[in-house]
């Protein structure tokens, strides 16, 4: 181990003496120049125990663990009487191509948990509505890494890395009353990318399903592409389904904008071409849209190393609404309401996993990217911070988020194991 580690360290030696430049954050951004070495800039944080510290929230809002010892928790759906659903699971992963791949992914592998995966989904209930949660328990196991999850009527559905399935619901239930019945199946083969991001339009018709690509930019040829890269519209009675939107390298979280019906996502977009190329993204979604992974990113910037190119492709790339900054690893996103506070009530909640492609890491925390008149409007805010203790050592990695309408923000944790609950102070 410490021959791969002193190997990653020398090659990137030329990177990491160059300099660092703001990403790219905001409405209106220019990119830099893309520069590569022979290995990507990289540094992982080890993971640490909080002891008797917490998260940094804003003034006039506290934090509070309400579920601990988890199994790997991505994502959580807050059901109408107020339990809470956390999915639990690690994905397969894929096998490297390259030897830089080896060596990659066992130093991204140094800032995980050592969990495993729970392939279950467990269930929170605050039976008095104090903000604690008295019962945890598991309502159905033996899934296949879930990790989106919708509920639509009397059904719940997850997104496993290989299907979408679907639960019948009752209010109040704790466990499923049975196995799952298979909606429609999702692409699975290599899963490079294996998360499978989920929410349901406002009427209930349609599911959306992320599906990320199967490599960073086509290093497994175009073949290995089919049905990736993308948002699948699905029919959430017969599982029929069509390609929403195109082009989107990862699309790690999606969620209907209250009041328009709007499909919105975040997005992880390329790494080794810099510690601040590409920016991830949050974006509304346009049907037949296409946002140019491999060809492009940012609209027409085009990526050389994707071949052959494609002009048209190209040109028809829509720029994202709001650059989150590079390598922050967007893995949530959720968006407000008034119940949260004057300064928080309009605007997403953007869970960052964090980085790993930069020699100065970011992300690793959660931000609230501000909106007006229904679009993104200003510099974002850390709302939930200090997860990342230093350039060596984290805490936490904040994944999926989801607003409580009874006033509260549930942010999951996959390093710490733990449910966050973030909450005004004085409702």
């Amino acid at each position: 181990m410490r021959i791969f580690l002193m190997i990653g360290w020398v090659a990137a030696l030329p990177l990491a003496a160059a300099a660092q430049t703001a990403a790219p954050v905001g409405t209106e951004v220019a990119m830099p120049e893309p520069r590569r070495g022979l290995l990507p800039d990289m540094t992982i944080p080890r993971p640490a125990q909080w002891g008797d510290d917490l998260p940094t929230v804003p003034e006039g809002y506290t934090i509070t663990a309400i579920a601990t010892d988890l199994m790997i928790p991505r994502q959580t759906l807050v059901l109408p009487n107020g339990d809470i659903l956390v999915a639990e699971g690690k994905g397969q992963g894929a096998p490297a191509l390259r030897p830089k791949d080896i060596i990659a992914g066992f130093i991204k592998g140094l800032g995980k948990s050592p969990v495993k995966g729970g392939n279950r989904l467990t269930l929170l209930r605050d039976g008095d509505g104090d903000g604690t949660y008295e019962t945890q328990g598991v309502f159905a196991s033996g899934l296949n890494s879930p990790y989106g999850l919708a509920l639509i009527g009397d059904a719940i559905f997850v997104a496993n890395q290989d299907a979408v399935v679907r639960f019948d619901y009752a209010e109040g239930q704790t466990e499923a009353g049975g196995p799952p019945v298979t909606l429609t199946r999702l692409p699975a083969v290599i899963n490079h990318h294996w998360t499978k991001a989920m929410t349901a339009s406002a009427d209930g018709r349609f599911l959306y399903v992320g599906i990320g690509s199967n490599s960073n930019i086509t290093e497994r040829g175009m073949d290995a592409e089919e049905d990736r890269a993308m948002v699948w519209q699905i029919d959430a009675q017969t599982g029929a389904h069509r390609q929403y939107a195109t082009g989107l390298r990862n699309p790690t979280a999606l969620t209907i904008q209250p009041g328009t019906g709007q499909l919105w996502a975040v997005v992880n977009e390329r790494d080794e071409i810099g510690p601040d190329l590409v920016p991830d993204y949050l974006t509304a979604v346009q049907d037949g849209g296409f946002y140019g992974w491999p060809y492009s990113y940012w609209g027409q910037t085009v990526d050389p190393r994707a071949q052959p190119q494609d002009p048209e492709k190209v040109a028809a790339a829509i720029v994202p609404d709001y650059a989150l900054g590079a390598h922050v690893a967007a893995l949530g996103v959720a968006f407000s309401d008034p119940v949260m506070g004057g300064a928080f009530a309009e605007g997403a909640f953007v869970g960052q996993h964090g980085s790993w492609n930069r020699n100065e890491p970011v992300g690793y925390k959660v931000s609230f990217v501000p909106f007006r008149n229904g679009r993104p409007s200003g510099d974002p805010v850390d709302f939930a911070s200090g997860f990342l203790l230093d350039d060596d050592t984290v805490r936490g990695r904040p994944v999926g988020v989801t607003l409580d309408p009874r006033g509260a923000l549930i942010v999951a944790d996959d390093v710490a194991n733990t449910i966050w609950r973030i909450a005004p102070s004085q409702p």
